[in-house]
């Protein structure tokens, strides 16, 4: 075991209020307290990776529901720079988002880079996938900069492992990822933001709660599980992340880090997760599949050319109450900037709107049947 020393955190700029739990599964109703304003849990965040939501503008995320974004530490860093952001006022004045938000550390990005990266105790040195230029981030630096563009939750650097790698490999990477956790908490500041801590392990749940409970044993504002989604097969995550979030603490916020589909939303809150972010429904959105309340439409087949009818008839988003598929796929084909921005729209509102539902389901004390009713119908497919 690590000596945690005199890593004690002092109390939070954010704090999780649990309001309910589902009698008959592992699902919870909360809510997450930040300096920005109050989030309803389970809550999905959209990924803003340059410091925004592609496609769409902040006045776009308000109308929608939107209340904590994402930002990512690594392509900020090199693009515009945290230190320009930060003479502009921060992350939120820069972008004009007035909300919530959290910024990744950087480290899925960096381990991503697979041939342009090299891990040591330091941290991790990097090619630009810009321009090729050297850079080192070490869990010191990933705080400095995250403090400097003004999330109000960071996260620790941490390694991502595939999820195929090696019992060696990641018995080494999780020693690892543990110690940088303990450098990030001797580099927070504790005045300006609120550190999560991320637990991996793969698919073990051995390597799982081992290194749940060295993670755990640093008491932060929240934890989240990472290492989901990164090749295995959807079936293996869920029961992966069913058995992984228990092994996080019941009154701190539950971060599923980088996950998913609608059905992985569901299935995963009914493990007991909070808080969820990916750039699925972003990118399908500007790839021309959207997903509606009767299964995924690819708007681009020569079927909707004709169709007179709204993308979906149970969604109430903008793009659905106002244009006919017919029209999607026109823009779509001919390769307007305003068909990204619709589709952006309309799948967002589903995945946000699939959120607020879950949290009425929770507080009416119906989330089961609610969520067995979903994973069995075609929206979820």
């Amino acid at each position: 075991m690590i000596d945690l020393g005199d890593l004690r955190v002092p109390p939070s700029l954010v704090r999780f209020e649990l309001l309910k739990e589902d009698a008959r599964t592992r699902a919870r109703r909360g809510r997450l307290h930040t300096p920005h304003g109050t989030v309803e849990t389970p809550v999905f965040m959209p990924v803003g990776t340059a410091g925004a939501v592609k496609a769409i503008a902040p006045d776009d995320l308000t109308r929608l529901g939107a209340s904590m974004i994402l930002g990512n530490t690594y392509h900020l860093m090199l693009r515009p720079g945290a230190d320009l952001v930060g003479e502009l006022g921060g992350l939120h004045r820069f972008s004009a988002w007035n909300g919530p938000m959290l910024t990744d550390s950087g480290g899925f990005q960096v381990f991503s880079l697979a041939q342009k990266r090299k891990i040591s105790e330091e941290g991790a040195a990097f090619q630009s996938h810009l321009d090729g230029s050297a850079h080192l981030l070490t869990p010191e630096r990933a705080v400095e900069l995250q403090e400097t563009l003004g999330a109000d939750v960071i996260m620790a650097f941490d390694e991502c492992p595939p999820a195929l790698a090696d019992r060696a490999y990641f018995e080494a990477s999780l020693a690892r990822t543990t110690r940088w956790l303990h450098r990030c908490v001797a580099a927070w500041s504790r005045s300006r933001s609120s550190l999560f801590g991320i637990v991996q392990g793969g698919l073990s749940l051995e390597l799982r709660r081992r290194h749940a409970e060295e993670v755990c044993a640093v008491d932060l504002p929240g934890y989240a599980l990472g290492g989901y989604s990164v090749g295995e097969e959807p079936a293996a995550m869920h029961a992966g992340v069913a058995e992984a979030a228990p092994l996080l603490p019941r009154d701190k916020p539950r971060y599923l880090m980088g996950v998913g589909t609608p059905l992985d939303l569901v299935t995963c809150i009914a493990a007991g997760v909070d808080m969820f972010d990916c750039v699925l429904p972003t990118r399908t959105a500007r790839n021309g599949l959207l997903y509606t309340s009767g299964g995924r439409v690819v708007i681009k087949n020569a079927q909707y050319a004709r169709d007179a009818g709204p993308l979906d008839p149970a969604c109430a988003c903008y793009t659905c109450r106002t244009f006919s598929r017919a029209y999607l796929r026109h823009l779509f084909v001919a390769k307007e900037i305003s068909a990204m921005r619709l589709n952006t729209l309309h799948n967002l509102h589903f995945f946000l709107d699939l959120m607020a539902k879950a949290r009425a389901a929770l507080e009416a004390g119906t989330f089961a049947d609610w969520a067995a009713a979903f994973t069995a119908g075609p929206a979820a497919r």
